[in-house]
């Protein structure tokens, strides 16, 4: 299942059935578990820690040194869960120890060509991003977010679960859940509907979030009174809750 070429430090840890394409290059302090395939040409090093079936295609760079010049050489990880692709030439950075050491992905992430995930980032799960989605530092994406090809996202910005980034986007203000954006800089042009139907959000559910939603953009009111309005319908809506905390805990002010 190992290729004769491929270079794997005696001190990586690698599931039996493991497969590690020709001309890879695996480093100590490397945990790989079973059923991941590695393609030819991968690299993967530092403290390393990927899941079960796994897919990584040639060329990537998988746990290597963050990008940030503050880091300097401190121990940190990257963590990589459950059943994710990761295609041609992503680039995938440890944490550092200003941002908790530790760079995060979740399960069943589709991670397409050139993809960049740099140190610090915090993913979700079952998210796809579309080839050259670049995330820069400390970026924290909820679940089900969908990144369009070349879509960028500025450094701390946060992103809420069923979001959806247009083409191109440049992400510099966070984004709540279930919303739509797109431009250069991003700004919202309304809720995924055709992603919440897809993951089985029904009519009203929509019609709910599309209310809650007016209330934030469309509405002409600040915004903490837009908040009570939509805190005091969460009980019997408990579906914006999740479009509510995404704008309550956001740093960096929401996209508007």
């Amino acid at each position: 299942m190992i290729h004769p070429s491929a270079v794997i430090d005696p001190t990586a840890s690698l599931a039996s059935d493991v497969e590690v394409g020709a001309y890879s290059v695996i480093g100590p302090e490397v945990e790989v578990d079973a059923g991941t395939a590695i393609g030819p040409h991968v690299v993967i090093r530092g403290v390393t820690r990927i899941g079960r079936d796994n897919r990584i295609f040639q060329f990537s760079s998988i746990g290597d040194d963050p990008q940030d010049k503050k880091y300097g050489g401190e121990s940190s990880r990257l963590e990589i869960g459950d059943r994710n692709t990761i295609r041609e030439g992503c680039t995938l950075n440890r944490g550092t120890a200003e941002g908790g050491g530790v760079t995060r992905i979740g399960d069943d992430n589709w991670i397409m060509a050139y993809t960049h995930i740099a140190h610090d980032c915090l993913i979700g799960n079952d998210n796809v991003m579309a080839n050259n989605a670049t995330l820069a530092g400390h970026v924290r994406v909820g679940d089900h977010v969908i990144f369009g090809g070349f879509s960028g996202v500025h450094q701390f910005c946060q992103i809420g679960s069923f979001a959806f980034l247009g083409m191109f986007s440049a992400v510099n203000r966070d984004i709540p859940a279930y919303c739509m954006v797109s431009g250069q800089p991003a700004t919202p042009k309304g809720v995924n509907s055709e992603g919440l139907r897809r993951h089985g959000f029904t009519s009203d559910q929509i019609r709910n979030i599309r209310r809650a939603y007016r209330l934030v953009y469309r509405a002409g009111i600040k915004l903490d009174e837009a908040t009570e309005r939509i805190a005091a319908q969460v009980s019997g809506q408990p579906e914006l809750q999740e479009f509510l905390d995404s704008i309550v805990r956001s740093t960096r002010s929401i996209v508007r």
